[in-house]
């Protein structure tokens, strides 16, 4: 269907990648892998035709659709929600507020003979057969299904955009793509900013309505569950499996020690070669045999083993001291905003060492909890902290909050106290910032880097009580497996908020729900109740039909 020919990147004579080829076909669901900047979001910007290749090019038939969602992107201001998803038909209104000017013109013109009148006729009957071609659609209820889907409520489709959050103008954005229904869907880190009901949602919408999709994701589940196959971009070429991730694991390890393998016997076989020509350079009866090897060798093409990347978080928690049996203790708690009540009559308690999730759709009330937990807002009940608690607290946009302005090594300086501020080279070493990358400022540093740095800035003390709200925005599948094992290790008590479902596995082992402003506790791991739940969230969500 579409055709990667022969692409390649090059930028200040480096090359990113070359002699790239593949066809995406009708139906393939792709994972585009690769680690950080190997060259991911650029192959996929040079297929959405927002970005040239040096050379080659990519092949699409006409009126192919390609629909595009960047990691970042901005909607318009002046619109509502429903009005900038409802663009997603801007070229059926069109084609409908042309054929109505026409169709006036006609009306009042009276030159029935003139190559003019005749022109606009044509006209109206091109469009007319293309616009009743069309599949009878009620756009409104289409446009309402997705924005329901992705999370938003009735009451948000007259609300302007801008009104919203990065992460809820990107749902916008990505509620106009799925109403598309475009051939080809590329999406850059989707679920980076939607809960578990929306993720589910769309893995559903994915797998049994859209077309062909090429995702780059670091949530491992999403890309298990909706892609058959994954392109991997690596050291200037792709390898191309017909396997999902986790599978495509494994193909990848075995192709790695067939490499290894083949290289050992190609350096042996050279070195035997190397031997024959020292030994008999010179000698006229071994002239030809010299001569013939040296030339064999010169064209010998030499195997390369895939890159590994080496470069490990190394990551564990400091030991604090003993809290009281109960960290966390809420009673009768109730928040409201003006007429908008958050939640009611909350009753909670945490003990200690236990790991618990909190989950629930955006605006449920999971940070406004959080910031019940901390003291820093205002609430009617209580919320205690219990006998010897020490906070560790990050928050869902920590890495937003440090100063671009200051460099790696001022930051983690600036919050370092006491001893530890004789070590900050060592700790930013254990977190990936090496050599020059600590005079770096924070400004220049990607998403997965400032997430973290602002992790750095929580370990420099002993915490008994972690608090996390969305933690793995950002961070690279090998940082969320080594997050995750600290986590695993950590002997204190844990409060997670994340969507990111592989990461809550076999971490999470008491969920309390955030639903319809209360909060439920469920005695089961975060794997049990989304199990449990899946079909009801899908049932209760009115998917595109």
């Amino acid at each position: 269907m579409i055709t990667v020919d022969n692409i390649a990147v090059e930028f200040s004579g480096t090359t990113l990648f070359k002699d790239v080829n593949f066809v995406i076909n009708e139906n393939d669901k792709i994972a585009l892998m690769g680690k950080n900047g190997a060259g991911k979001s650029t192959m996929m910007k040079i297929i959405a035709g927002v970005q040239s290749a040096t050379r080659g090019k990519v092949s699409r038939p006409k009126d192919t659709i390609i629909a595009y969602l960047p990691q970042h992107l901005l909607t318009e201001d002046n619109t509502t929600v429903v009005e900038e998803a409802s663009k997603a038909f801007s070229h059926v209104y069109k084609m409908r507020d042309e054929m109505d000017v026409l169709n006036k013109q006609l009306e009042t013109r009276t030159d029935y003979e003139s190559d003019e009148y005749m022109s606009i006729i044509e006209k109206v009957s091109d469009l007319g057969e293309r616009y009743y071609a069309l599949e009878d659609v009620n756009y409104d209820a289409e446009v309402e299904k997705a924005l329901k889907g992705l999370g938003f409520k009735q009451t948000d489709f007259t609300r302007l955009t801008s009104e919203f959050s990065g992460g809820w103008r990107m749902r916008i954005e990505l509620a106009k793509i799925l109403l598309q229904k475009p051939d080809l869907i590329l999406l850059d880190e989707p679920t980076n900013h939607i809960d578990i009901e929306s993720v589910i949602w769309l893995e559903d919408f994915l797998v049994n309505k859209a077309n062909a999709v090429m995702v780059i994701s670091h949530d491992r589940a999403f890309i298990d569950n909706i892609t058959n196959r994954t392109i991997e971009v690596t050291m200037g070429r792709i390898y191309d499996y017909k396997a999902n991730y986790s599978h495509y694991l494994q193909l990848r390890e075995d192709r790695r020690l067939h490499q290894i393998k083949a290289y050992q016997e190609q350096q042996k076989f050279i070195a035997d070669n190397m031997t024959f020509i020292e030994r008999f350079k010179g000698t006229y009866s071994k002239t030809n045999q010299v001569t013939s090897r040296e030339r064999m060798l010169e064209k010998l093409e030499i195997i390369e083993i895939d890159e590994v990347d080496n470069t490990a978080l190394r990551l564990s928690f400091p030991p604090a001291k003993r809290s009281g049996d109960y960290p966390v203790t809420v009673e009768h708690l109730t928040k409201k905003y003006d007429d908008h009540v958050v939640f009611s009559d909350v009753n909670m308690s945490i003990k200690r060492g236990e790991k618990v999730s909190f989950v629930g759709r955006n605006g449920e009330g999971k940070s406004t909890m959080i910031k019940s937990i901390l003291g820093e807002i205002e609430v009617e009940g209580t919320c205690s902290l219990g006998h010897n608690v020490q906070v560790g607290y990050f928050a869902q946009n920590q890495a937003a909050l440090l100063d671009n302005e200051m460099t790696v090594f001022q930051t983690v300086d600036d919050a370092a106290k006491g001893d530890a501020r004789t070590g900050i080279k060592n700790i930013l070493g254990r977190f990936m910032f090496k050599g020059d990358d600590i005079d770096k400022k924070v400004g220049v540093l990607s998403g997965g880097e400032k997430t973290r740095l602002a992790m750095v800035k929580l370990l420099l003390e002993p915490v008994n009580l972690l608090i996390l709200d969305e933690p793995t925005n950002h961070l690279d599948l090998k940082s969320k497996d080594v997050l995750k094992e600290a986590l695993q290790d950590f002997d204190g008590t844990l409060i997670l908020v994340s969507h990111d479902r592989d990461f809550l596995q076999g971490l999470s082992e008491k969920v309390f729900e955030f639903k319809n402003k209360r909060v439920i506790e469920h005695f089961e791991s975060i794997d049990a109740f989304l199990e449990r739940n899946r079909i009801d969230s899908l049932k209760a969500i009115d998917l595109m039909g």
